[in-house]
């Protein structure tokens, strides 16, 4: 009888765990996706370029940039700060080199990642809503141009992905810009074809996210389509952004390994740019 208990007490704890796992894993889930195995392949284009405001952004759009490779695709990355102002997670520099050393972290991801040319602007961190509008679209329509993708990704102005200005301001320096190539068009290239906005998993951050969970989840759209995150990249970026490597740990109390297995999905809202 003790053996019978013992056997029912262990099947109790196995299925409250395996419960417990999918639930977790239904928090980083959207039901209004679409899962495909290549959102540049859906789109039909061939030149990606992710446009964001620090240094580390890419790895919410790791796996977007991961398939693009695959594919023999030309891809690009605009970064409009150093990164100077931010903590690091652990402490690997002195404070005021922080910004060369994160400078450094992203370009060697993006060559990591494939990426074949990348700009690192210096703008100041934490301060793009601060009179830099206009410079900021002007320097995304100079990339625009000299690399013409039709695919650009970036933030949903509204949410920032994380509600945090820097990204809200670069998402509507990217509309900005494309509207401004769609009205004059310069050699015959209008702009991209689709805006790509990265979106963070609603249910997690209603649940875990606190107030700025909420800004975020009020403000941003439903996602058309789910890729593949490619965790096992954003684990690789974790650790060449050695400055940033525990950051996952501080934010959401658990190591990018973990989190990553679990959020293992990437987000996005496809649009034409706006006229």
């Amino acid at each position: 009888m003790t053996r019978k208990i013992a056997l029912g007490l262990s099947l109790i704890v196995l299925a409250a765990l395996l419960s417990g796992l999918y639930w977790f894993n239904w928090l980083f889930e959207e039901d209004s996706a679409a899962f495909l195995p290549s959102l540049t392949a859906k789109l039909g284009v061939q030149r990606v370029l992710f446009i964001g405001a620090h240094p580390d952004d890419e790895q919410l759009v790791t796996g977007l940039l991961v398939q693009a490779d695959q594919e023999g695709l030309q891809t690009y990355m605009l970064t409009a700060t150093k990164g100077e102002k931010g903590d690091q997670y652990p402490v690997i520099a002195r404070k005021v080199d922080q910004g060369l050393i994160r400078q450094a972290e992203t370009l060697k991801n993006s060559f990591a990642l494939g990426v074949d040319a990348h700009d690192v602007l210096d703008f100041p961190d934490g301060y793009l809503q601060q009179g830099h509008a206009a410079a900021l679209v002007a320097a995304v329509r100079e990339r625009l141009l000299r690399w013409r993708p039709d695919l650009v990704v970036s933030f949903w102005p509204q949410s920032g992905f994380s509600n945090h200005p820097d990204h809200m301001q670069m998402g509507t320096a990217v509309e900005a810009a494309a509207q401004q190539l769609a009205a004059a068009p310069v050699d015959g290239y209008a702009g991209p074809r689709y805006i790509a906005y990265a979106l963070a998993p609603s249910r997690a951050l209603s649940m875990f996210g606190g107030e700025r969970g909420q800004q975020v989840v009020a403000h941003q759209p439903a996602p058309d389509f789910a890729i593949d995150g490619a965790g096992w990249a954003k684990i690789r970026g974790w650790d060449i952004h050695a400055s940033q490597a525990g950051f996952v740990q501080a934010d959401y109390g658990m190591p990018a390994g973990l989190i990553h297995r679990i959020y293992d999905k990437e987000f996005y809202r496809v649009l034409p740019p706006p006229r």
